[in-house]
């Protein structure tokens, strides 16, 4: 290892690393705090391989070693002697044959939520190493694939709030922008946009772009283009701006006249998202719509960094037509989905980064939710194989399970963490068990009617109209609404939302 001088907090999660038994273990680190560092620090009693998701990031961890290290990726192959190897997932997948199950001392896996997926199993049920860990800088989603069957714990967490409130990283102001972009006919390829499909989708975004660094950009401005002939039309109307692509070869000049004030703007493709430090970069116009958390946290973990003189981080997201497809946007920083909110409210999702939970709270909390909530709820039980027992819970934006009660009373279970554990009633359990904690107590202390769908009965009302009763209802409590055409079932559904905790209004 290089001789680094280590944060606090880096040097506590070293440390807690090696007090571990052999072992695989969970540390869930943000953007800019410095994960690459810390994990190039654990002292090894043998050799160390590195798994990466993205071939982008292959290389970055070794500039961090002073030993002999290797690649494992396409034409690339490391030696023997190689002390830490730095693989693409993809190829190692393919190449397991080369090393013994016992080679390595440490596994290190890169954005480790990935870990469920079919190849990384193949290459960690491959490999007995002493530790196994896992580093992600993503926040779980409590509809992501759980890593329980993979790691035992999690042993250190720093997350992005974290890093803020204690001076490590830069705050974030965050604003939307719709540059007319559609994405509906566009793909899905290895869980982001396929490339060729969305460069299409995008042509003809350059002038928009160009407008929204014009209009809303404050200072260095690092542009996130979709293709390189993108990165070049938007240069081309900014007067001063520099590309960035994988065949610049002056990047380090580039960078160097940008820090010192005499570049105003770079626009690049797929370049500053391996962790390069441009520690001046004021505001990120992200005009590379993606699906993937890790590549949109790593977009924005380039204006992370403190700087004199910088207030904050100026995010803009550029936005449009996505369809049923989940684009990554500022909330996605805090593992909050989107996908409830109605589309006439997406336009309130701008101000400070912890404002935005709130807001987000706020707009998805309206009939047009209510009613889908029965689908959701039940799709997600299905997906992670949970049992509610019928209970009417409602699965909020970030990724908590409610039960609204008579008089405003609440049960809630907090969103699952990698693991599938949850903090209820003061322990930390598995979330299949704060269900059935939350089942007994609704069982033991309130009225059935209160809090449990008859599944018999709903499935009757998804397709009877509602009554004139509900309809009327809902007409004097949800003032805006439009009730017309609502099942029995999609009324009944609004109506226990507005009478039994939710608001009184659209």
């Amino acid at each position: 290892m290089k001789d680094i001088n280590l944060r606090d907090y880096q040097k506590e999660c070293i440390e807690t690393i090696q007090s571990q038994p052999p072992g695989a273990y969970l540390v869930q680190m943000a953007t800019g705090l410095g994960k690459t560092v810390t994990f190039a620090n654990i002292q090894r009693k043998g050799k160390m391989l590195i798994l990466s998701h993205r071939e982008e990031l292959v290389r970055q961890p070794l500039k961090y070693f002073d030993c002999l290290t290797g690649v494992e990726m396409a034409g690339e192959h490391a030696t023997p002697m190689d002390e830490v190897v730095s693989a693409s997932v993809q190829t190692m997948a393919h190449r397991l044959e080369r090393f013994a199950p016992d080679e390595f001392d440490i596994v290190v896996v890169d954005e480790a939520h990935h870990s469920s997926a079919s190849t990384y199993r193949r290459i960690l049920n491959y490999f007995h190493p002493r530790l196994t860990l896992g580093f992600t800088a993503t926040p779980n989603r409590s509809d992501n694939v759980r890593m329980n069957d993979i790691y035992q714990d999690i042993i250190f967490q720093r997350d992005l709030k974290w890093g803020i409130k204690n001076g490590y990283l830069s705050d974030i102001f965050c604003r939307r922008v719709n540059i007319g972009y559609d994405l509906r006919s566009v793909h899905t390829r290895g869980g982001d946009y396929a490339p060729g499909e969305l460069e299409k989708a995008m042509d003809g975004t350059a002038d928009a772009i160009a407008e929204t660094y014009r209009t809303m950009a404050a200072g260095a401005t690092l542009i996130f283009a979709v293709s390189v002939n993108q990165a070049q039309e938007i240069a081309k109307r900014i007067p001063g701006a520099a590309v960035v692509t994988g065949e610049t070869k002056d990047r380090a000049d580039i960078i160097k006249a940008f820090t010192d004030g005499q570049i105003p703007c770079i626009v690049n493709c797929m370049v500053f998202t391996e962790g390069t430090d441009i520690p001046r970069v004021e505001t990120v116009i992200v005009a590379r719509p993606t699906q993937s958390d890790s590549l949109y946290t790593q977009m924005v973990g380039r204006g992370l960094r403190l700087y004199p003189g910088k207030e904050r981080l100026n995010l803009i997201d550029c936005v449009g037509v996505s369809g049923r497809a989940s684009l990554c946007t500022a909330p996605s920083l805090l593992g909050i989905d989107l996908k409830d909110v109605p589309e006439r409210r997406l336009s309130e999702m701008d101000g400070m980064l912890f404002e935005l939970p709130e807001k987000v709270e706020r707009a998805a909390d309206c009939p047009e939710s209510w009613i889908k909530n029965v689908q959701i709820v039940d799709l997600w039980a299905q997906e992670q194989k949970y049992n509610t027992h019928g209970v009417n819970f409602f699965k909020m934006p970030n990724g908590s399970m409610v039960c609204s009660l008579m008089d405003r009373e609440k049960i809630v279970i907090p969103c699952q963490d990698e693991l599938g554990r949850v903090n209820f009633n003061g322990r930390l359990m598995p979330m299949q068990s704060a269900l059935d904690f939350a089942y007994i107590k609704l069982t033991t202390n309130y009225k059935e009617q209160e809090y449990i769908w008859n599944l018999e009965k709903a499935k009757c009302w998804g397709k009877a109209p509602a009554s004139d009763k509900q309809l009327q209802l809902i007409q004097r409590r949800c003032k805006g609404f439009d009730p017309a055409g609502l099942t029995k079932l999609q009324a009944s559904q609004i109506l226990n939302r507005v009478m039994n905790g939710g608001r009184r209004s659209a």
